[in-house]
């Protein structure tokens, strides 16, 4: 039986900002985690050029894609992605030895500016089962930024959250941004997420169909 290639991209033109607040959203299928992870370097793209903070992150080697996901970038995922044998304070702390070369100093002061920003200073020996679903992704949203990235990465972070958690972890990295002036970008389905994003791109099988700014929307 001949094979056939079906593209999980096509045709897919933008550009996002500094500081921004993004969502990608669209059904099963339509492309939005195949996206992030273009954007966060775990896929090389086939055709089409690719730049993030100014680098076409297509063209780098595997040993350069890692390097430039820890100096640029940071990811908070669904299911919160927490070593179980660390404390919340290590979990912290684990991109920091992992991935830069921060000192001892410099490291505990940033671990401790975030547990202090997203409320989870008085947590910070409890390990993950200790805490609830929410303490969890506020501890991810401070991982994803102790790097001080340019861009934090986020596919679905409020879907095992209830209504009440999820609008204070938006609130969260909202505060984050506008703070820091790091640039969200979602793949989610969750209508919170879309309601408070400033610019919303609509893929639908592999195409991006419509880009909605607050204000108006333009089809692509």
């Amino acid at each position: 039986m001949e094979e056939v290639t079906v593209p999980a991209l096509r045709d897919v033109n933008f550009a996002i900002g500094p500081a921004s607040f993004v969502s990608f959203v669209g059904p099963s299928g339509s492309g939005k985690t195949t996206l992030l992870n273009l954007i966060g370097c775990l896929d090389k793209p086939t055709a089409g050029r690719l730049t993030v903070a100014g680098t076409d992150v297509g063209v780098l080697t595997r040993k350069e894609s890692a390097a430039f996901r820890g100096t640029h970038l940071g990811f908070i995922f669904q299911d919160f992605n927490m070593i179980p044998v660390l404390t919340v304070y290590e979990n912290i702390e684990y991109p920091l030895i992992m991935v830069q070369s921060i000192a001892p100093r410099e490291r505990r002061e940033r671990i401790l500016r975030m547990l202090e920003a997203v409320g989870m200073a008085d947590q910070d020996g409890k390990y993950p089962h200790q805490i609830s679903g929410g303490q969890k992704q506020r501890v991810a949203v401070a991982r994803a930024l102790v790097t001080n990235p340019a861009l934090v990465l986020a596919d679905e972070p409020t879907a095992n959250l209830d209504s009440q958690t999820a609008y204070a972890v938006i609130g969260l990295m909202k505060k984050m941004r506008d703070e820091l002036g790091t640039t969200f970008i979602f793949s989610t389905h969750d209508t919170k997420i879309v309601g408070e994003a400033e610019v919303i791109f609509r893929l639908e099988d592999g195409r991006l169909i419509a880009k909605d700014v607050k204000g108006g929307t333009a089809h692509a």
